[in-house]
């Protein structure tokens, strides 16, 4: 009888695993770093290592939270890679070019993230154009109108911003001369974020948002007030990454950030999100970037061909989206068996 109850706690507990959408990403962090500790050697898994890819994954970590959030909500943000060079270059233009405190350059880039945002969330829920289309639409425009102001005002498309000293700690530092303060701040982002999706009343919203909207309607839930607050979200969460990179190398483009539209999207895939939307997490949209990170700079690390990585991304992600279904389909079997 005892062994027939240890069986029963084992099928429950590997059902209850299976269940979390995070399992696969997991199983795919340990691999990769794995393959990259064998390949890279004591560099890799030593100091150098860790904050070469920590420092990339902070970055590319804080804008994939919010936009794994709208993913978990059925939507999508490609504007995100747009708003970091417009926020770079409104608080250098303010603070750099025309010498205003830096606080008040600061407060004006974030200003710029937070109105992408209510404009995609607006124009979102107002009408019936895939919010893909939409925030494609949003990031060609701020780019064009960061390069014409720039121009326009600076004569140029770079613009240097010497941040005081107290600022730059904050914002802006390496620790030990390696690992980056933005570190901290990926991980303060990911703890607030964690508790709105997985413990405050929102985060049932987010997930019925993405499960089906209709019927969160239906249910009092208000889904536009709440995709709009998502979007804004998303772009001061693109914003402040390009606070962060102006404070730290102190010189404003207008052609970065570009890469943070898709690699925020893989990780948040490789995390386990379902691109359908209405399941997901914070941790694993945590691993899928730490896993992201790894392969980008592990590449570096071991010497392999860089097209390498490339065929390892694109791997993650097939097995993600493979794994959705394939740890979904186990959980239903124990779940199944312990009816």
């Amino acid at each position: 009888m005892p062994k027939s109850t240890d069986r029963h706690t084992h099928a429950f507990s590997v059902g209850h695993l299976a269940r979390r959408p995070e399992a696969g990403s997991l199983v795919g962090l340990v691999l990769v770093y794995a393959f990259f500790a064998i390949m890279g050697g004591a560099v890799f898994i030593g100091a150098p290592g860790w904050s070469s890819w920590l420092n990339i994954a902070a970055e590319v970590g804080i804008v994939a939270l919010p936009v794994g959030l709208l993913m978990i909500a059925g939507e999508l943000d490609i504007s995100v890679g747009s708003v970091i060079p417009a926020s770079q270059m409104t608080a250098a233009i303010v603070s750099g070019y025309f010498g205003l405190p830096i606080l008040l350059g600061i407060a004006a880039g974030l200003g710029v993230g937070l109105m992408v945002g209510y404009v995609n969330g607006l124009l979102v829920t107002r009408t019936s154009i895939p919010s893909l289309i939409i925030t494609i639409g949003t990031m060609f425009g701020v780019m064009g109108f960061t390069l014409g102001f720039a121009v326009l005002i600076a004569g140029s498309t770079s613009v240097f911003l010497v941040p005081d000293p107290v600022t730059k700690l904050i914002l802006g530092t390496f620790i030990g001369g390696m690992f980056n303060v933005s570190i901290f701040w990926w991980i303060a982002f990911a703890a607030v974020i964690f508790f709105v999706l997985h413990y405050a009343p929102i985060g049932n919203w987010i997930f019925a948002l993405g499960g089906d909207r209709d019927s969160a309607r239906n249910a009092g839930i208000p889904t536009a007030a709440l995709t709009i607050r998502l979007y804004m979200l998303s772009g001061f969460a693109a914003a402040f990454v390009g606070i962060l990179q102006l404070m730290t190398y102190q010189n404003a483009q207008v052609a970065t950030g570009q890469s943070f539209i898709f690699n925020s999207i893989m990780c948040v895939v490789i995390g386990g999100v379902i691109l359908t939307g209405g399941s997901g997490s914070v941790i694993g949209i945590v691993i899928g970037t730490a896993t992201f990170a790894i392969v980008n700079q592990g590449i570096f690390f071991s010497g392999l061909d860089p097209n390498v990585g490339s065929v390892i991304i694109g791997a993650l992600l097939l097995a993600a989206v493979l794994s959705n279904d394939g740890f979904r389909a186990l959980a239903l079997k124990y779940s199944t068996k312990k009816g």
